[in-house]
């Protein structure tokens, strides 16, 4: 590896758990930066003090303002700065993002040292479909923000990945089984350590799994998506389209038609002309 880096921000990510699971690059990166960012520089103090880095930290969190953004952006003309969150991959649902538009903004240049994500790791896991997913973060606290939150996810065709703390585990998963109903899910902690566990089951048993026991560390919770909805039956359609003709068009009525039954427009319009004749 290089002894030296190119001016810069580096995105660096670090173990979720498993101090093992750092790159060497991130190694090289982290020995060898100007400065190192932070989210809280005690937690990345024990991870330089594992790879042997004496490289000079700065707190960098949600609480930082304009001001020491851009103080630092003014910085990365001449030195390698290396942004790091206290675990897993910065910006993913850390602070940081501001940081890489502004440092982009100012021409500078931005470089990736990826590695572990939680996320992943859980998807990883899950035994869920993975070809297409969404991270939506941590759910709000609060019970009516959270719902509102659950019910405009909830007709999204995909797997959908969260994270949880222990102590909210159990309200979550209830949360979600009640507006979601019995989808298939996953709850993986401890991820990459000693303890690492990933337990599956409908929504519903897993809420009643974790209704009582808050469990330790850091959670992802995985969920699988809604069931495909069932084809419209003749009837249902005949009675949809006869609706539809008494104010539109044939070809107006099979276009809001299918839409609304999740149909094809050519089997609606198709329909459409027989029921207007």
């Amino acid at each position: 590896m290089t002894n030296s880096l190119a001016p810069g921000l580096y995105v660096v990510a670090t173990p979720i758990g498993n101090l093992g699971d750092i790159t060497a690059r991130a190694v090289d990166t982290l020995r060898n930066a100007d400065r190192i960012l932070a989210e809280d520089t005690r937690v990345t103090g024990k991870l330089l003090a594992h790879i042997g880095a004496k490289t000079a930290m700065s707190r960098y969190d949600d609480h930082s303002g304009e001001g020491e953004r851009n103080a630092i952006v003014a910085r990365l003309g001449d030195q390698a700065i290396a942004l790091v969150s206290d675990a897993g991959t910065p910006l993913i649902s850390d602070p940081g993002y501001k940081l890489v538009r502004d440092s982009r903004a100012a021409g500078h240049q931005v470089y990736t040292v990826p590695g572990p994500c939680a996320a992943i790791a859980g998807l990883s896991l899950a035994g869920l479909p993975t070809d297409r997913f969404l991270f939506a973060g941590f759910l709000p606290a609060k019970a009516k923000a959270r719902a509102d939150v659950i019910a405009e996810l909830a007709g999204i065709r995909s797997t959908l990945v969260f994270y949880e703390s222990g102590p909210r585990l159990g309200e979550t998963l209830a949360a979600l089984a009640a507006q979601l109903g019995p989808r298939e899910g996953a709850v993986a902690r401890e991820l990459t350590k000693l303890h690492e566990e990933c337990v599956t089951g409908t929504l519903d048993t897993l809420a009643q799994k974790y209704a009582i026991a808050a469990p330790k560390g850091e959670i992802v919770i995985v969920i699988g998506p809604p069931a495909a909805p069932s084809e419209a039956t003749d009837a249902e359609l005949d009675a949809a389209l006869d609706e539809a003709l008494a104010h539109l068009s044939p070809s107006r009525a099979a276009s809001d038609v299918a839409e609304r039954l999740g149909i094809p427009r050519k089997r609606a319009y198709a329909r459409a002309l027989e029921r207007s004749k």
